[in-house]
């Protein structure tokens, strides 16, 4: 029996998995757009990292305990840390200026962006099929923020630097891989994030207009902390490549919730850019599987019946 017959149960455990946390993460994002209406943005950051690191440190904790702190490369973990902050400053801006489906579409540029980054960073060769689908999904982008659209605006630069950040903090994340623990570099994001945003409190602190936010925001950081654990199990279960396009299903689920919870849905030009841009990162990610599968049978003997 092929390996890859024994590995597809796995592989739908961790494609499964995937869509459950993208699916938490739209939560997330519906609730830290309902708070962009009342209070500070960096308020809702440091929310958003703080709760974050308290359901981390509760779940992790008690199993790995300093485990879980130590770090051979702390320098680069307080640079991811960092980078998560601004893309999550850029990212709740642009939720509060902007619709949530457009907004989360545009940021998804982000894995076009590695694609760019990794040729120069991590000397990466990029097969000119993928260099056409990055222009490809750059130009679905351009169909989303067309001029005269709702979407054209000052606010369109939000998105596009949390794809900028998020772009690179995968870049610091793939440099660390299989040297750190997935498990301390997501504590470590938390505990950066939480920090950093800290500093911001004293100018921004207000009381709660209602004991419902209470919950809204520490909803929001548990949220992500959630989705965040759900995704490193789904990886242990399949390769990201392999898992890389059912991400792409947050889309659904960020333009169900903000109409509904918001009255906002994709036009149809929207619509179309959405579609070009998910096909093109699709695209990059079974490019990349591909290429994985490539060099594993050059690595690997065969297998026998």
């Amino acid at each position: 029996m092929s390996k890859s017959r024994r590995s597809a149960p796995q592989v739908s455990k961790g494609v499964s998995m995937v869509m459950v946390a993208v699916a938490i993460f739209s939560l997330g994002d519906l609730l830290a757009k309902y708070l962009t209406r009342f209070y500070p943005i960096p308020l809702i950051v440091w929310a958003r990292f703080t709760f974050h690191l308290l359901l981390v440190v509760a779940v992790l904790g008690p199993r790995y305990r300093w485990a879980l702190v130590r770090t051979r490369h702390l320098g680069t973990q307080i640079a991811r840390g960092l980078l998560l902050v601004l893309g999550s400053v850029f990212f709740v801006s642009a939720l509060k200026f902007m619709p949530l489906a457009e907004s989360t579409a545009i940021a998804y540029l982000a894995p076009l962006i590695v694609t760019l980054m990794s040729v120069v960073f991590l000397k990466e060769r990029v097969e000119f099929a993928r260099w056409v689908a990055v222009f490809v999904g750059f130009a679905g982008v351009l169909t989303i923020i067309r001029p005269g659209s709702s979407v054209f605006s000052w606010a369109v630069l939000l998105p596009i630097g949390n794809a900028l950040a998020f772009a690179s903090y995968q870049i610091l994340t793939r440099r660390i891989a299989g040297l750190e623990s997935p498990y301390t570099s997501i504590f470590y994001a938390g505990l950066v994030g939480s920090v950093l945003s800290l500093l911001s409190l004293p100018s921004v602190a207000m009381p709660l207009q209602s004991p419902y936010h209470a919950i809204a925001f520490a909803g929001l950081g548990m949220l992500g902390g959630l989705g965040h654990l759900i995704l490193i199990k789904a990886y242990e279960h399949a390769p990201a490549s392999r898992l890389a396009p059912f991400s792409y299903s947050q889309l659904i689920w960020v333009a169900a919730i903000g109409f509904f919870a918001f009255g906002d849905f994709p036009d149809g030009w929207s619509l179309l850019g959405i579609g070009i841009l998910v096909g093109s990162g699709i695209y990059i990610a079974r490019h990349q599987r591909r290429t994985e599968q490539e060099q594993r049978m050059i690595e690997e003997p065969p297998d026998t019946p």
